[in-house]
């Protein structure tokens, strides 16, 4: 018997594209319950690779692979509870041998070479990897030999529902030997100029003990750089920052032999260029899971991409069946502009009035700008509400801070001055669509708000690649006298001219993408749409009465004295 110990870090997520491959490949077990399910019962998901490729056995320190089982706690707390996870190894006797690698708060026991056990009284929320199967291919184990492990369990309940819920079993198949195909990084200019072409001899290795049958070749570039070639064995999709080629190519993959693409890649970094990402990655073919998105994907007009040994093969040595040598990437920094150009609104109104103020910043290029790799907002609009106004509604993502940009504890009342985040990625012509509700609770004279686009945080006023900063403020003006002072402008891009589609955000940004609601139209070409509020509009109707009635009894006064 043999007893495991936790790791002292946290729970490890299941992550690594290799490893999301493997779950993706593996599909979602889930909780079923012996007992009619209630609102409090906890419903996880089980999971894990499909199948893992073992190190042929070697005399001395065998390489061990290793297999991370998974639980999904779809809540967004943390699950307190005792769980169970019960392992059969009957499947793999005289094949692999397994050690654990459990996480923190979990411990694992072995009971002999046929069965162990997990068990754990806590789960983090989302997709954590409970435990580590060390596995190791057994003394005399032969190449090609496979066998499953089984895993089952059952998960007690919150407190007022103490009863257990048994896991779906869930199986993991285990091979000795495999191809171990290894991607060779490129060296590339990692700083060009917009334009700039360079070839991308795209070469990969099979180190592994056995042939691959067939390929799959994956190129993944981020929207400021082009690969020109389009080859009739790859599907291409693309949306607002990717495009993404998985080319099929078929043939047997000697292991021990290197392979190289019969014609170099061009790739181009366009005019649009200025933080991008290149990814290029090889798979066994049959082994890449069907991506959510390859309904869409379109087949290129080109020839056939093949690929030709470089050297021959040899006598395997020196595996090492890692997934994750399967992928190289490459990061650009190209020196490059974008001009994010604020635009405000204008209106007039009452007291008492309510308009919508239309207000945000689009990309005159020419780059696209995305955070990628850090992640994050690229930008956000800092917008100071004109005096004698209170805003009724903001974009779902806005803050609200103190007049002095400030963190504000109240989040409920109204604010001052909002921070609006944009999101990630700014395509060129691109940009960010605001909507906001302002009641006029005093009827000033040019009344004027400010809307400046700025660094994403408090302390990041500029943006280091605007090249005209001036543009970078605009005005939200209620009651402008006509002629005096400056518009608003400039105003957001119309449909279809230079920024169309400006007003496409992705999902998870504030802000709409506003089209225009009829209103006031402004000097500045925007428009402020007014609602008006009851008030307003019975004191207009009581007037209007009032003028009639005095008109009419003045009309009689004239005639009686006549």
């Amino acid at each position: 018997m043999t007893r495991f110990s936790p790791r002292t870090a946290p729970l490890r997520r299941a992550g690594g594209l290799a490893a999301t491959a493997l779950l993706l490949a593996a599909g979602p077990l889930t909780v079923a319950a012996a007992a009619p399910a209630r609102a409090a019962d906890p419903v996880f998901t089980l999971g894990g690779p499909a199948e893992t490729a073992l190190h042929p056995y070697a005399e001395g320190a065998p390489k061990r692979s290793t297999a991370g089982i998974t639980v999904t706690n779809p809540a967004d707390e943390g699950y307190e509870g005792e769980f169970t996870l019960t392992f059969d190894l009957t499947g793999v006797a005289g094949i692999a041998d397994v050690a654990f690698d459990p996480g923190p708060g979990v411990e694992c026991e072995t009971k002999g070479t046929r069965s162990a056990v997990c068990t754990g009284d806590t789960l983090a929320p989302g997709l954590s990897t409970v435990t580590g199967l060390l596995l190791g291919a057994a003394e005399g184990s032969e190449q090609g030999a496979s066998g499953t492990i089984r895993v089952t369990g059952e998960a007690r309940g919150a407190t007022s529902t103490p009863h257990a819920a048994p896991l779906t079993p869930f199986t993991t198949r285990v091979t000795v030997g495999g191809p171990d195909l290894v991607m060779r990084k490129l060296p590339f200019d990692h700083e060009p100029t917009p334009g700039q072409k360079q070839q991308a001899p795209i070469t990969f290795a099979n180190r592994g003990s056995r042939d691959a049958d067939g390929v799959v070749l994956t190129l993944r570039y981020s929207r400021g750089f082009d690969i020109p070639q389009r080859y009739s064995n790859c599907a291409y999709t693309t949306d607002e920052t990717w495009t993404t080629a998985r080319c099929s190519v078929e043939g047997a993959f000697e292991a021990g032999a290197t392979y190289t693409l019969a014609a170099p890649l061009t790739l181009e970094a366009t005019t649009r260029a200025y933080r991008d990402l290149f990814v290029y990655g090889i798979q066994e073919a049959g082994t890449v899971p069907r991506a959510a998105s390859a309904a869409r994907s379109e087949r290129g007009p080109g020839t056939v991409l093949r690929a030709v040994p470089l050297t021959k093969a040899l006598a395997a040595r020196g595996v090492d069946l890692e997934p994750g040598d399967n992928e190289q990437e490459a990061e650009f920094r190209t020196a490059n502009t974008a001009d994010f150009m604020a635009y405000g609104d204008e209106a007039s109104g009452a007291a008492g009035a309510t308009v919508t103020a239309r207000l945000g910043f689009h990309n005159d290029g020419p780059a696209w700008i995305g955070r990628i790799r850090p992640g994050g907002s690229v930008a956000a609009v800092d917008f100071t509400v004109p005096q004698g106004a209170t805003v009724t509604s903001a974009p779902k993502g806005c803050r609200g801070v103190t007049a002095e940009g400030a963190y504000r504890e109240d989040r409920k009342t109204p604010a001052p001055r909002y921070l609006c985040p944009a999101p990630t990625a700014v395509r060129d012509g691109g940009g960010l669509d605001l909507s906001f509700g302002l009641r006029i609770d005093k009827a000033l004279i040019g009344a004027a708000g400010r809307v400046t686009v700025r660094g994403p945080g408090l302390q990041e006023a500029g943006l280091p690649f605007d090249p005209k900063p001036g543009n970078n403020t605009a005005r939200v003006v209620l009651n402008g006298q006509s002629g005096g002072g400056p518009s608003p402008s400039p105003a957001p891009p119309a449909k279809g001219g230079p920024g169309a589609g400006s007003g496409k955000t992705p999902s998870a940004a504030p802000g709409t993408s506003g089209t225009g609601a009829p209103g006031t139209t402004g000097r500045g070409g925007g428009s402020l749409a007014s609602t008006g509020s009851p008030a307003a509009m019975s004191a207009s109707v009581t007037a209007i009465a009032a003028l009639t009635t005095g008109l009419a009894l003045f009309a009689a006064a004239r005639r009686r004295r006549s």
